[in-house]
């Protein structure tokens, strides 16, 4: 599989140069991003996962496949100690965040990060790219997934969690990491995922009630959000959330 992304990367290194892009607006691929994941070759692999959240994705990659070994690491105490409760035997859950992971050098075969190298902090980010790159081992890879700061959901999340500024740091540690050649581009993929809530309550309850983003909503600002859902629809809604996958390798 190494060999294969080795050869892909130097094909558009010499036939056609990749840049790394913050924003995509034509966006037509509409797809579950597992099923993107499991192109990817993780049978009989070491994983890490960092920010790992709720661990829906842990364990979607945990029962895909065989012989997974999954380290999951969380940051929020809360969180973690829900993650401690499940038992999946290839999944061991760790408290510890992306600039300073405790594992040894050059052992693991994949990292991800879904959705949460954006919440770590700008002066930590090029630690935390360091780190990653520490603990692969050699042409492992970096599977990093941000949401993009457009779309109708974001438009509701932004009035209570602005996140465009954290976005935009988390793309340019990125894109500098990849220009000073700690990491090779190996491919850039825009994609988009479907998103349901059955009412406001229920994306209030999902998106406005997490223990990880302290978002201080009052009755007032709570109001404006359901209004603004509410002109969407007053019950059950489906949105299109787009999102950058940026897959490095380790030089």
């Amino acid at each position: 599989m190494f060999i294969l992304l080795h050869m892909f990367f130097l094909y558009n290194r010499v036939f056609k140069r990749i840049y790394l892009k913050l924003l995509e607006n034509n966006i037509t691929q509409t797809i579950e991003e597992i099923y993107l994941i499991e192109t990817l070759n993780l049978n009989n692999k070491k994983i890490l996962e960092l920010g790992c959240g709720n661990a829906t994705m842990t364990k979607k990659i945990a029962e895909n496949g065989f012989d997974r070994q999954i380290i999951a690491c969380e940051v929020d105490k809360i969180q973690h100690e829900k993650n401690l409760k499940e038992q999946i035997e290839n999944i061991k859950f760790l408290l510890a965040g992306a600039e300073n992971i405790p594992l040894e050098d050059n052992s693991i075969d994949f990292v991800f990060m879904f959705k949460s190298f954006h919440h770590v902090p700008k002066d930590m980010m090029n630690k935390a790219l360091s780190e990653i790159k520490r603990v692969l081992k050699p042409n492992g890879i970096a599977y990093i997934s941000e949401p993009l700061f457009q779309g109708e959901q974001n438009e509701l999340i932004r009035l209570f969690h602005d996140e465009e500024q954290v976005r935009i740091n988390a793309f340019e540690a990125i894109k500098n990491a990849v220009e000073k050649e700690e990491f090779k581009l190996f491919r850039e993929v825009f994609f988009q995922s479907e998103v349901t809530y059955k009412s406001f309550e229920d994306f209030e309850e999902k998106m406005m009630k997490t223990t990880y983003n302290d978002n201080n909503i009052d009755e007032t600002l709570r109001q404006k959000v359901k209004d603004k859902y509410e002109s969407f629809s007053d019950k059950e809604i489906t949105f299109l959330k787009p999102f950058r996958v940026d897959i490095l390798q380790k030089v």
